[in-house]
């Protein structure tokens, strides 16, 4: 009678192992999987970013006046709003 319980007692524990492996393995591949989309995601920003940064500096060349004259407005505007706010308190 002892040696049938620790029988179902070793074959128990031994499926719990299973268990916890199969667990295991599952939860390493979902954070492989999810360390993938994070490169891939932070990859295409770098690559928006860059791109933006490409294009803004080519529209600059190509309009020099207006990037001036709209960087003046909004320090303007953004000076007069700061003043502003700091005048009601």
């Amino acid at each position: 009678m002892s040696q049938t319980v620790i029988e179902r007692t070793a074959e128990h524990i031994g499926e719990s192992a299973r268990q916890a492996s199969r667990a295991t393995s599952a939860i390493a591949d979902a954070i492989d999987d999810g360390v993938g989309v994070v490169r891939r995601a932070a990859k295409q920003g770098g690559d928006a970013a860059e791109e933006f940064l490409n294009d803004t500096t080519q529209r600059i060349q190509r309009h020099p006046v207006l990037t001036v004259a709209t960087s003046f407005a909004v320090g303007v505007t953004a000076g007069t709003l700061i003043g502003w706010m700091m005048k009601r308190k």
